[in-house]
């Protein structure tokens, strides 16, 4: 899903944060963080200072994209209202960079974060994935519509917008 965390040796390699981002919004450890900040050589596919996307590791569809804030934000679970401007950001970065990429059926594509614990990294994602008829067995199973483990961004931003919170 995620990049895989490099080598204890890279990491203490990067003791100083990249300038472009402040201290209490750059996590040095997070491997997003490192990959919107350029440090780890992945090509960004879209970056506006704010969003940030690049093509996932893993990819459970022949289209699937991770879109991340350039600041570190925690998982789903630590937004609240005031952060559904943010997911309706990513969601419109997500649909961009698939029809940049030539997806222009927006039926057939999935976009959506898995509910903690079930992230392999902390830093907020969301996945879109294209087209979903062509998305495997596991990758089914793993980006699976209304699980405990994965929700699709209308279900976050609904669920943000009505509690306000989710803790």
């Amino acid at each position: 899903m995620a990049e895989d965390q490099p080598s204890p040796s890279v990491q203490a390699s990067h003791t100083t944060k990249p300038s472009s981002v402040p201290a209490e919004e750059y996590d040095k450890k997070c491997i997003f963080c490192r990959i919107v900040n350029n440090e780890m050589g992945t090509e960004l596919l879209h970056s506006d200072g704010d969003i940030s996307c690049f093509k996932d590791i893993k990819p459970g569809a022949p289209h699937h994209y991770l879109v991340v804030p350039t600041k570190h934000i925690g998982n789903c679970k630590s937004l609240n209202k005031e952060h559904v401007p943010l997911v309706k950001q990513m969601v419109d970065v997500g649909e961009d960079v698939l029809q940049k990429n030539n997806v222009t059926d927006l039926t057939d594509v999935r976009f959506g974060f898995h509910w903690p614990p079930f992230c392999s990294v902390t830093h907020l994602h969301l996945h879109v994935l294209a087209p979903v008829s062509q998305m495997g067995f596991m990758s089914r199973l793993i980006y699976r519509l209304n699980s405990y483990w994965f929700v699709t961004a209308d279900q976050l931003i609904e669920l943000l917008s009505s509690k306000g919170e989710t803790n």
